[in-house]
């Protein structure tokens, strides 16, 4: 069995609606790793805050060390500068923490922006495709063994609208009753192409 790719109302139809499935996935991935690397930029200012609070309070720290070799009054002058390089070290924690909630929420929001467009695709264009890919395959077993074309026509007389069965044969259901080779094949390959599938009979 091959796709039947000339008949546009089911395998054009199936085919142009994965294109766009795949164009809508990759729009919603796209558009969640702009609003990611958007937000991520709100985490420069911590950047900067930790990069400036670590060299302050280094800083400081070496001044209040080569202040304390100052003789007598050496750890009385030193306390300051410790207190100040605690401060600094906290300016840059508070960085760091400021880059990590950044990080949180870039990464919350682009899922929560995922979420949405996914989601329509699990619940509503997967479990159509599969019932549509467990139904082809069917069909084409079905198309391999004699009682299984009769069942396909059978299919195609209950499902098929009345001006295509007529163009088959003027009296269709008895020539089918009849087991007519040929309305009987012309029926199935009627019933694959409405699943998209052309006789490779």
């Amino acid at each position: 069995m091959k796709i039947y790719a000339d008949r546009f109302p089911t395998a054009a139809r199936q085919f142009l609606t994965d294109l766009l499935v795949v164009a809508w996935v990759y729009g919603a991935i796209r558009a969640a790793m702009w609003l990611h690397d958007l937000v991520q930029k709100l985490a420069v200012p911590g950047r900067k805050l930790e990069g400036a609070g670590g060299g302050l309070a280094d800083n400081l720290a070496d001044a209040g060390g080569k202040v304390g070799r100052v003789p007598l009054v050496g750890d009385e002058l030193t306390a300051p500068f410790e207190r100040a390089a605690g401060a600094a070290r906290a300016l840059a924690e508070a960085g760091r923490d400021q880059q990590e909630l950044v990080d949180q929420l870039a990464v919350a929001l682009a899922v929560a922006v995922l979420i949405f467009p996914l989601g329509l695709v699990l619940v509503g264009w997967l479990p159509l495709r599969l019932r549509w890919m467990r139904r082809a395959g069917s069909a084409a077993k079905l198309s391999a063994a004699p009682a299984g074309r009769d069942l396909l026509a059978l299919r195609a007389l209950a499902t098929q609208p009345l001006g295509r069965l007529t163009r088959i044969a003027p009296d269709v259901a008895e020539s089918w009753r009849r087991g007519d080779d040929a309305t009987v094949d012309a029926l199935a390959a009627l019933e694959l192409r409405r699943l998209g599938l052309r006789d490779g009979r």
